[in-house]
């Protein structure tokens, strides 16, 4: 089973948002889509990794598009766990983590999922 795997390992943010995860505040997460890279098909199961990229639990795409980030709603954004409030907090957010800005036609792969297990 492939990786599920949010910020980098060993890092606070990995912490945090693996703990936000399995207590099922977190339930979306998006990606800067990589050229030539699908979406993953709905009911693909991952391995969500935790802090020292041990397994945590295992999660089921629920839903996945492909998406500029022009078209992320704020539903979206609050499905993220991370308190934001508007497009606009996800967005730099968003540019602070991939440490540059994001143009409107940029692509996101944007997933949502469920924890199916936790270890």
């Amino acid at each position: 089973m492939e990786s599920f795997e949010l910020g980098y390992p060993r890092t606070e943010l990995r912490r945090d948002l693996v703990a936000l995860v399995l207590v099922g505040t977190k339930t979306a997460t998006a990606g800067l889509r990589e050229p030539g890279e699908a979406a993953p098909a709905v009911g693909t199961r991952y391995v969500l990794r935790g802090y020292d990229d041990e397994a945590a639990g295992v999660v089921e795409v629920t839903e996945a598009r492909i998406l500029p980030v022009a078209e992320i709603d704020l539903d979206f954004a609050r499905d993220e766990g991370e308190g934001f409030e508007s497009v606009e907090e996800w967005r730099v957010a968003h540019e602070q983590f991939y440490e540059h800005p994001l143009a409107p036609e940029t692509e996101i792969v944007a997933v949502r999922f469920k924890v199916v297990e936790r270890t």
